[in-house]
C-alpha cells in the first residue's frame, strides 16, 4: 500500500526536491504552495491563520482520507533590522513566526488528531541549523522560529512515542536555493564558505535524501532525532 505524504512549501528549492525524490517511491504525495493550486498541489498563504486548517482539509481529501507522513517545509527567511520601525519589526517577528512556526505547529496537531485514529504516523520538520547557532542580527526571528520548531518535535516524539507517531527535524546549514544563493553572495560568498569545513553548501538533494529516510525508513527508536546537514560548520 502507498504511503500517503503532505508536504508544505514544495514549489521550489528543499520543498521541490523532496517531492521528486519521493518519485523513486511507492508513495501518493501532496504539495504545497502560496498560490495556484493544481492537482497534486493545494494552495494558500500561511500568513492567514485559517491556511494550516484549510490545506490540512484539502491534502487529506486529495489523499482519500488518509496521510501518513507530514513535512513541515514551508518557510520564509527575511530581515528585519533591529534599526527597523518598531512596527515593522514586530511585524516581521509576528510573520516569521505565523509561516515559519504557528503554521508548522496547527499542521503537527492535525497530523497527532489524525495519526491516533490510523495507527500512527511520521512528522518531519525542517528546521535550520540557526536553531542551535543562531543567525544574523537581522534574523532573531527566523532563528527563534526554528528553535521552537526543533523544541516542538522534540515534544511531539516524546509525547506521542506510545502510539506509534514518531517525529524528526532536519537542520540544514546553507542550502543551495535561489534564497541561500542571494543570501552568500549578498553577505560576501567567499567568507561564508570559508566557515564550512566542507567547502561548499549543502544541496538541496542532500536534504531530501535525508527526508525520505526519515519519512519512510528511519527505524522508530530514531524518533526525536535531530539530523544536522551543515558541512560542519556547527557541531554540537
Amino acid at each position: 500500500m502507498a504511503v500517503h505524504i503532505f508536504a508544505t512549501g514544495t514549489s521550489r528549492g528543499i520543498g521541490e526536491a523532496i517531492v521528486e525524490r519521493f518519485r523513486r517511491e511507492n508513495v501518493r504525495v501532496i504539495g504545497h504552495r502560496s498560490a495556484e493550486a493544481a492537482d497534486d498541489i493545494v494552495a494558500a498563504d500561511l500568513c492567514d491563520p485559517t491556511a494550516p486548517h484549510r490545506i490540512w482539509d484539502l491534502a487529506l481529501a486529495r489523499l482519500d482520507g488518509r496521510i501518513d507522513v507530514l513535512i513541515n517545509n514551508a518557510g520564509i527567511f527575511e530581515a528585519a533590522s533591529i534599526d527597523a520601525p518598531d512596527a515593522a519589526w514586530t511585524d516581521a517577528w509576528n510573520r516569521t513566526m505565523q509561516i515559519n512556526l504557528t503554521a508548522s505547529a496547527e499542521l503537527c496537531r492535525l497530523a497527532v488528531l489524525h495519526f491516533r485514529h490510523h495507527g500512527g504516523g511520521r512528522i518531519v520538520n525542517i528546521a535550520s541549523r540557526a536553531a542551535y547557532r543562531g543567525d544574523s542580527p537581522s534574523h532573531w526571528h527566523y532563528a527563534a522560529s526554528k528553535a521552537g520548531m526543533v523544541a516542538m518535535t522534540k515534544t511531539i516524539a516524546r509525547g506521542y512515542a506510545a502510539e506509534s507517531i514518531y517525529a524528526f527535524a532536519v537542520c540544514p546549514g546553507f542550502t543551495m536555493t535561489g534564497m541561500a544563493e542571494d543570501y552568500l553572495a549578498s553577505r560576501g560568498g567567499d567568507k561564508l564558505l570559508a566557515d564550512i569545513p566542507l567547502g561548499r553548501v549543502a544541496e538541496p538533494a542532500e536534504i531530501a535524501d535525508t527526508v525520505k529516510f526519515l519519512a519512510l525508513d528511519a527505524p522508530p527508536s530514531m524518533t526525536g532525532a535531530i539530523i544536522d546537514l551543515n558541512g560542519a560548520s556547527y557541531v554540537r
